[in-house]
């Protein structure tokens, strides 16, 4: 078990005992708002997972939770289809050190119901009652801060609905979640459930998270079709979920894993980006060091109409700041996920630099200890990578703003069998752990000794 954690070339200061614990309170029936406490930068935990990663046993996933919270991230998102990911960051939060130094109530678990695999769901109020049981053994917690219907745009609308339901009555009557909402792929649909949803029960979803639907290659998410539809049904944060595109926009093309290709991309798709990404290194810069930095960036400003004010991870080691710190704007929401350290500590640098260049930034960096001119830096870089990503846009052409089909024209949700009403539901108890494909535990976190190796910036960013 992890006993201290990985420290990176940025750790400058003694270890704290115990971090402080996010604001949340609920007094008869009210909580408090979303949009006041959910952490600007989110770690996705979808790479701890056979579709990014061959063995994501493998992965130094106890390592990997411990960095993130020392460097400021305060909220993890994962799901039961993720495949081990649930029991992999569980164990990590559980690990002694974790649970002296960052307290539970110190971070966000967000987590997932309805999708059992890739062509089974189940949204039924007894499969959501015992979802959300797993989800508390695997995590380690007695309650689950949030928890989304996952891939929404596979089942009905009544089936939603009932999941809803169920997941309300949770909260309300045995309080092991805190908040509800949707996640899915295409914005037509989750705007549309959104507002069904706040026309049937009166109450509007807490919040939204769409993938893939703002990057350098699709911004359909901050258009009419996409926040402004979700906020006018009142829904409280969009989250933007894959900055990468599921690892699209990458020069080295899509992550494959242990269960193979598994993007929907187009191969005329990729073919795009890939010209794109000859675009980028001719002039000096990797498409998804662009993709990254423009995602997270520019969504902090469009996605600030249903953004939070919850403190931001400050990407250095050991400082906590607060949103006050940054200029105290609601600020836009992010979801990345990393699959190692060299990763996470280059997507702590970009989202730092991303922070100095927010309103106060350079009396912020000043009183940090900083270079003073960080705050013109990073104003400077940024104007450098809108300027490449317009002409990204411009080689992509046809393929900018493009979605692909979520679910396939022949897709079957093989949960229901015959189709018809009063058809059979075929219920799954549980996932088949057989799939994990490793039954070994995660690696140990441990303290780095001698020279803090230099880490290699050429190396892929995240896959998400």
């Amino acid at each position: 078990m992890a006993s201290t954690p990985t420290e990176l070339p940025s750790t400058t200061s003694s270890l704290p005992t115990r971090q402080r614990a996010i604001a949340y309170s609920s007094s008869s029936g009210v909580r408090t708002p979303l949009s006041s406490i959910l952490p600007p930068l989110i770690f996705g935990t979808a790479t701890f997972n056979h579709q990014y990663n061959s063995d994501p046993f493998a992965l130094d996933t106890t390592g990997l939770v411990t960095s993130a919270l020392t460097h400021g991230i305060r909220a993890f998102d994962t799901s039961p289809y993720y495949g081990p990911s649930e029991q992999l960051l569980g164990d990590a939060l559980a690990t002694p050190f974790v649970r002296e130094t960052f307290p539970r109530p110190s971070y966000f678990i967000l987590t997932k119901v309805g999708r059992v695999s890739a062509d089974v769901f189940d949204y039924s109020a007894s499969a959501v009652h015992r979802s959300i049981r797993r989800s508390l053994e695997r995590l380690h917690t007695t309650y689950l801060d949030f928890v989304y219907c996952h891939d929404v745009e596979f089942v009905t609308p009544a089936e939603v609905l009932e999941a809803i339901v169920e997941l309300r009555r949770i909260r309300d009557v045995e309080g092991t979640i805190r908040y509800v909402g949707i996640s899915g792929y295409p914005v037509d649909v989750l705007g549309s459930l959104a507002e069904m949803i706040f026309r049937e029960t009166g109450e509007p979803l807490d919040a939204v998270q769409s993938y893939a639907n703002f990057t350098l290659q699709n911004q359909t998410l901050a258009g009419p079709r996409g926040i402004h539809r979700l906020r006018a049904a009142g829904v409280g944060v969009v989250l933007n979920a894959s900055p990468l595109g599921m690892g699209l926009c990458r020069r080295q093309g899509v992550p494959i894993g242990a269960l193979g290709d598994f993007h929907p991309a187009s191969r005329d798709l990729r073919q795009a980006i890939r010209r794109a990404s000859d675009f980028c290194d001719d002039h000096g810069e990797k498409i998804e060091v662009i993709a990254l930095r423009f995602a997270l960036e520019t969504w902090i400003h469009a996605g600030s109409i249903c953004g939070s004010k919850g403190d931001p991870a400050s990407g250095v080691a050991w400082l906590q700041e607060s949103n006050n710190d940054v200029g105290g704007a609601m600020l836009g929401v992010s979801v990345i996920g990393v699959s190692n350290a060299s990763e996470l500590q280059k997507s702590m640098l970009v989202w730092r630099s991303i922070l100095d260049g927010l309103e106060g930034g350079e009396k912020t960096a000043v009183q940090a200890g900083r270079w003073y001119r960080a705050w013109e830096w990073s104003r400077n870089r940024s104007k450098a990578v809108q300027i490449l990503a317009e002409g990204v846009q411009e080689i992509l052409g046809p393929w900018f703003g493009y979605a692909w089909e979520s679910p396939g024209e022949d897709w079957v949700n093989k949960a229901v069998v015959g189709g018809k009403e009063g058809a059979k539901r075929v219920v799954v108890e549980d996932e088949d752990e057989a799939a994990w494909l490793t039954p070994a535990a995660s690696p140990e976190a441990r303290p780095v000794k001698g020279e803090v190796e230099v880490l290699d910036m050429e190396k892929s960013l995240p896959l998400r």
